[in-house]
């Protein structure tokens, strides 16, 4: 199956936290967009494994994405080696994606920055034609997708571009409230975390609003590049 736009996130939530409304609307578009999460987030403070696996099902749902797998790497232990880059490979050229979005290049949680590089070096190798891969004993071909964003998370880094996502905020808020056990509840006995606090589903749209208030929108996200990007003419800037 060919995606158009394949998303990654060393965790489940980090997705529909950095780019819920972007995936949303370029769902909307028409366009075919796969979920992959690096980690079930056992170590995650709150919930289980199998809590948050129910919970990103449903939140995929809300999303409307066409898929969504888990590679199940050790959450905080993986690396960005050959073994790890190898089943990211396997991914990349088993949906042959035109784009990739991964998380952040910097942030708070060490799994981000990591998760970032892994994805990043992953595409590229996925373009080696030497480098040789099987799904089963199906012999895949090589395949490097065309751009690589990444979405801001924890840390309030600069934007190279902001997504308009005004007509998606509240689907981008449903997908991430579907994980119930690691936002506010205020009948949970669970050690509060950073994100647990009843102020950060406020954070989350305040900084949508004030991205969007960059580019002249009710909300926005942002993505930073890894190289320029070319636009065909100055009309296609708005």
């Amino acid at each position: 199956m060919k995606l158009d736009i394949l998303v990654f996130g060393a965790h489940p939530d980090d997705a529909e936290l950095g780019a819920g409304g972007t995936i949303a609307k370029e769902i909307s578009l028409g366009k075919k967009v796969g979920i992959i999460d690096l980690t079930r987030g056992e170590l995650g403070t709150r919930g289980s494994a199998e809590i948050r696996d129910k919970e990103s099902a449903a939140a995929g749902k809300i999303l409307g994405v066409t898929v969504r797998e888990n590679l199940k790497f050790r959450d905080g232990f993986f690396l960005n080696n050959e073994v790890h880059q190898m089943e990211i490979i396997k991914i990349i050229r088993k949906y042959r994606p035109h784009t990739i979005l991964c998380n952040a290049i910097d942030d708070r949680h060490i799994d981000h920055g990591k998760a970032s590089k892994l994805v990043s070096d992953a595409c590229f190798l996925s373009g080696l034609r030497r480098i040789e891969t099987r799904i089963g004993v199906e012999s895949q071909q090589e395949w490097r997708p065309k751009l690589v964003y990444h979405y801001i998370q924890w840390k309030n880094l600069t934007p190279d571009f902001v997504v308009d996502i005004s007509d998606f905020i509240a689907v981008k808020t449903g997908a991430i409230l579907a994980y119930s056990s690691q936002f506010h509840d205020p009948n949970s006995n669970e050690p509060e975390t950073p994100i647990s606090s009843k102020t950060f589903m406020e954070s989350v749209h305040y900084r949508a609003k004030d991205l969007g208030r960059l580019v002249g929108a009710d909300y926005g996200e942002g993505f930073t590049v890894e190289r320029l990007i070319a636009v065909d003419s100055l009309d296609h800037l708005i």
